[in-house]
């Protein structure tokens, strides 16, 4: 379970942040460590100093440009979140991702992100949009801005917690199919859009929140590969009958 977890940070910008997030994650037992556009250097003395020990995560943490190329592989992405946001998603607490993903690693695809923002403004409403849900550390209300490593820590606290308990008590969970992967939900709400508007359904001048809310749904659904399949072939289907139609 715990070499299936991947911890994102994007646009950190304090090294020495990065190098408490290395230790915080090996503490716990987690090692896949990756880093979306850092606003600083990885691997700086600070960073190894504030690592104590784990500096092997920073040296073999894996630095992309964008949220979609660290979650091209991820079954399921968490983003955290200490915001109310418009669009309600849904929501867990850490101790409810820990028992989740217990079962969501016995997938033999399985890859669970858990995304982490910028220290001084967290993730965007489009970056949290990426996630099939949000985890919020329920802190002290008064005083709740939470350090980034501490977050990471008390995230990966509950996991390792998790993961002990299945070690105790291991249960057989059938899964029917693999899920699609964050790459291919992308694919799929591209062609989605392109198909509703296509059949007037959808205006993007007007666009009403009409795609972010589909993505909540099928996010909150967790599609299988073969399933996605099935909707795929939808669209074309339906793009073909647009077309045949207007000919």
């Amino acid at each position: 379970m715990l070499e299936r977890i991947r911890i994102v940070l994007i646009g950190t910008s304090h090294p020495g942040n990065i190098g408490a997030v290395a230790r915080a994650m090996h503490n716990m037992g987690l090692a896949d460590l990756c880093l979306v556009a850092p606003r600083c250097d990885v691997v700086t003395q600070e960073s190894i100093s504030r690592a104590s020990g784990a500096d092997h995560l920073l040296h073999q943490a894996r630095v992309v440009e964008t949220l979609e190329e660290a979650l091209s592989d991820a079954t399921l992405a968490v983003g955290a979140s200490a915001r109310s946001r418009t669009l309600p998603w849904p929501m867990v607490s850490p101790r409810e991702l820990g028992t989740r993903l217990a079962g969501e690693c016995r997938a033999d695809n399985a890859r669970v992100a858990l995304v982490f923002g910028r220290e001084d403004s967290g993730l965007t409403n489009a970056e949290l949009q990426r996630c099939h849900a949000h985890v919020h550390i329920p802190t002290n209300e008064a005083f709740s801005s939470l350090n980034l490593a501490a977050a990471v820590q008390v995230v990966a606290y509950e996991c390792r917690l998790a993961w002990l308990d299945n070690q105790a008590a291991p249960t057989e969970v059938e899964v029917d199919d693999e899920l699609a992967t964050a790459e291919e939900l992308e694919r799929y709400f591209e062609h989605l859009e392109r198909t509703l508007i296509a059949i007037d359904f959808h205006d993007p001048a007007k666009p009403r929140q009409l795609m972010a809310r589909l993505r909540r749904l099928y996010l909150r659904a967790r599609v299988e590969k073969m399933e996605m399949n099935i909707l795929r072939g939808i669209l074309t289907a339906t793009e073909k009958a647009s077309n045949d139609q207007a000919r």
